[in-house]
């Protein structure tokens, strides 16, 4: 079984805010294969369904973005779930607007999402699916990731998602992670 974790913040004054781009697109990866994330434990919401033959798990975290390492590792351990098998798809203001990268391991960067995860899981070894979302130019950082994008800023970013969907669909069906690097990043 394959589990992609979107980071995001919980409420609606969060929807559609850039540091929510990781809950974006596991939705838009979930309602693409017909995953309805209706189960809601282990401080998670979360829908399991089969993708390109292979069983796949969407979680999203319900603890504020600087906890979510709380949610995924119970969720990991109660489904048997190896560090391998794991996607987080998170924002990264260190890519420009509408790039995505994908890395199969590494530090947090400075990401309290990632840096929580590392902490609860004991490991930097699993898969990122990062979506750029660029450095703020005239706002603070907090305000600039808890804004939503502009108008001119969403369809870059929709683009992305698609970019990032497409990512997540091959790396299920088993693609090489080199291989999606080479292709993705």
């Amino acid at each position: 079984m394959k589990m992609i974790v979107g980071l995001g913040n919980i409420g609606p004054q969060y929807d559609n805010t850039r540091h929510n781009t990781g809950f974006m697109v596991v939705d838009a990866f979930a309602q693409q294969h017909g995953i309805a994330l209706t189960t809601r434990k282990m401080d998670a919401r979360f829908g399991s369904g089969l993708v390109n033959g292979e069983k796949v798990l969407v979680v999203k975290p319900t603890t504020f973005m600087n906890e979510s390492g709380r949610a995924v590792h119970p969720i990991m351990d109660y489904f048997k779930i190896d560090v391998a098998d794991v996607m987080v798809v998170q924002d990264d203001m260190d890519l420009p607007l509408g790039r995505i990268r994908l890395r199969d391991h590494g530090s947090a960067g400075g990401h309290n999402g990632i840096k929580s995860i590392i902490a609860h899981v004991g490991t930097q070894n699993f898969g990122r699916l990062k979506v750029g979302i660029a450095h703020p130019q005239q706002h603070t950082v907090v305000d600039y990731v808890l804004g939503k994008f502009t108008t001119d800023q969403r369809p870059v970013f929709n683009q992305a998602a698609d970019r990032a969907v497409a990512a997540l669909d091959d790396w299920v069906a088993g693609s090489d992670f080199m291989q999606l690097m080479n292709q993705y990043n």
